[in-house]
């Protein structure tokens, strides 16, 4: 890895382990990602509306989850982090939104109305950094964590030169921090590779999603019926179909909530804030 512009983390945030500890409880470690969608009425005067959705954890970027049934390439434990992961379908509307709505404002809004990235520019790409919020619920602990920060998104073409790159690479980078012992390294660690590695650990059939016709599309209108099938199932790593639409999204958290509701008499929110000038984490106690 070439590129971390920014401080570094000099350690683990304090709400990691605990963080990780109540999402080991759950069946599945599902959440809801909120982002921004462009109004749809121009003249709004808000030019957003919000836009949320299931999606699930897939570890922390830099941290693949080990997966005996993944026979990807992977990268060495260099780094870790404490920027959740997810994978996404580049055809759903949340990829473009967080293009849409970073500060580069990639002013195209596809997903289910454009009938694939080749039609809509930028957000085929990686980049994004749009504002998102991201909530699990953790029944078995009574708990709400919330997490709020931005989305980068992780494509095929992270190994170029593109000002979506750059800017993923430089604010993913930037949270980033060499695993002791592992100094020196650094350069031999691959983002194209960590991209496969997401891509391995997904089951066949889920690899397959990614092969399906083309989602929130009319059923009545034509598309690639010779490649597109409902209930696929890809075993090979590299299959140029599926790779073409998989994502893998990034959320750079700022502010981490963890709300305690286990016991009326005793609840507390903790709420953490990043420090990007010192690298850290604040803490403050606040009334449930």
């Amino acid at each position: 890895m070439s590129t971390t512009t920014s401080k570094t983390p000099s350690k683990p945030a304090p709400w990691k382990s605990a963080f990780l500890e109540h999402l080991n409880k759950m069946d599945s470690p599902e959440f809801v990602f909120s982002s921004l969608h462009p109004s749809p009425n121009p003249s709004a005067p808000v030019p957003y509306v919000p836009r949320a959705r299931y999606c699930i954890f897939r570890g922390f970027w830099a941290e693949l989850p080990e997966n005996k049934h993944n026979d990807a390439p992977k990268n060495e434990r260099v780094y870790e982090s404490e920027m959740p992961t997810f994978t996404s379908d580049v055809r759903m509307l949340k990829i473009p939104e967080v293009f849409a709505s970073s500060a580069g404002k990639a002013e195209d809004t596809g997903g289910a109305s454009a009938a694939g990235p080749e039609e809509r520019g930028q957000s085929r790409g990686s980049g994004g950094g749009g504002p998102i919020e991201a909530v699990w619920w953790i029944k078995e602990t009574m708990t709400q964590w919330r997490l709020k920060g931005e989305a980068f998104v992780v494509g095929e073409d992270i190994d170029g030169e593109t000002s979506g790159v750059r800017t993923v690479k430089s604010e993913v980078g930037s949270r980033m921090r060499v695993v002791n012992g592992m100094e020196g390294k650094q350069g031999d660690w691959d983002w194209k590779k960590e991209l496969t590695g997401h891509f391995g650990n997904n089951s066949p059939g889920i690899r397959g999603s990614f092969r399906a016709p083309p989602p929130g599309r009319p059923t009545s209108e034509p598309y690639d019926d010779k490649n597109l099938k409902l209930g696929m199932k890809v075993s090979e790593l590299d299959d140029p179909y599926a790779r073409k639409n998989f994502r893998v999204v990034i959320i750079k958290p700022d502010e981490v909530e963890q709300l305690d509701l286990s016991d009326p008499a005793t609840s507390r929110r903790q709420y953490y804030t990043f420090d990007s000038s010192t690298g850290d984490w604040k803490h403050e106690e606040l009334w449930p």
